[in-house]
């Protein structure tokens, strides 16, 4: 059921970053993160919970300000920038970027309905994420090329509502973990993002589910979009990243402790918001 995403989406954005770090409330989430990716790649994030997986996906989308070191996302500097102008790249890099599943910035309501995150998530879309004369043209003609982008996003998510316990009535905390995600990619791809972000790909997904996840996200690169993927453990055909989270002395080093707080991602999503 895979294609690709809506026919009017940009080409992928090219990733790069040299030395890039993110430093939080108790210290560096991460640090000396070095990443060349060509537009349309595929990157895995590999690494433990802790070691500043999500910290990066929320800086190379805008979300979070780096600390170290320099980055750029299609052509947008995202370091040694004044301020403002600093500001003004993140905010034009969330508007080329979107995320799925990203926990405490970017999630499902398991009480809504699959059909009732399209509808809102379209309707974002159509008021916010175009040119405003585009509000101006005929209803009818809106509405069918929300439909179109839609049913494209779906598609390339390989989710068939149809195929869903109760259609597209299904709630959200019905769905299978891999429905779940594949929702989520949905969502994302309605406003034809350059850069998507994917927040634990493999957790609490089977070998068989795990594979199925990867061969989606290698195909919404294939089909052009630059896809960052966090994950415990990378796929043979995706470029690697492996972050690393630097602890200072008196810094909590408990096993698996989350180095991007709920500080953090109440920034993050502070800055989702203004997107």
């Amino acid at each position: 059921m895979n294609s690709a995403p809506p026919t009017d989406a940009p080409p992928g954005a090219a990733v790069t970053a040299e030395g890039f770090g993110v430093r939080g409330p108790r210290g560096w989430a991460l640090s000396d993160v070095d990443i060349t990716a060509a537009p349309g790649a595929l990157v895995a994030v590999e690494g433990p919970s802790g070691s500043g997986r999500t910290c990066l996906l929320l800086a190379l989308t805008g979300r979070m300000r780096a600390d170290a070191g320099r980055a750029e996302v299609a052509g947008l500097p995202l370091s040694g920038t004044g301020r403002g102008a600093y500001r003004r790249n993140m905010a034009a890099v969330r508007r080329i970027s979107a995320l799925a599943h990203v926990p405490g910035v970017a999630e499902l309501d398991t009480s809504l309905t699959v059909a009732e995150h399209l509808r809102e998530r379209a309707l974002l879309r159509r008021r916010f994420g175009g040119p405003l004369r585009g509000l101006l043209r005929p209803r009818a003609e809106r509405t069918a090329e929300t439909g179109a982008r839609v049913e494209a996003a779906l598609a390339a998510a390989g989710l068939d509502p149809a195929a869903l316990p109760k259609g597209d009535r299904t709630a959200v905390r019905d769905l299978e973990r891999l429905e779940s995600l594949r929702l989520s990619v949905a969502l994302a791809l309605i406003g034809g993002p350059r850069l998507l972000a994917v927040d634990d790909t493999d957790l609490k997904l089977s070998d068989a589910e795990r594979t199925r996840a990867w061969a989606l996200l290698r195909s919404v690169a294939d089909a052009g979009t630059t896809v960052l993927a966090v994950c415990g453990t990378a796929p043979p055909e995706a470029t690697v990243v492996v972050p690393t989270a630097r602890r200072e002395a008196g810094a909590d080093t408990e096993a698996g402790a989350d180095t991007c707080d709920e500080e953090d991602a109440a920034d993050a999503l502070a800055e989702t918001g203004r997107a």
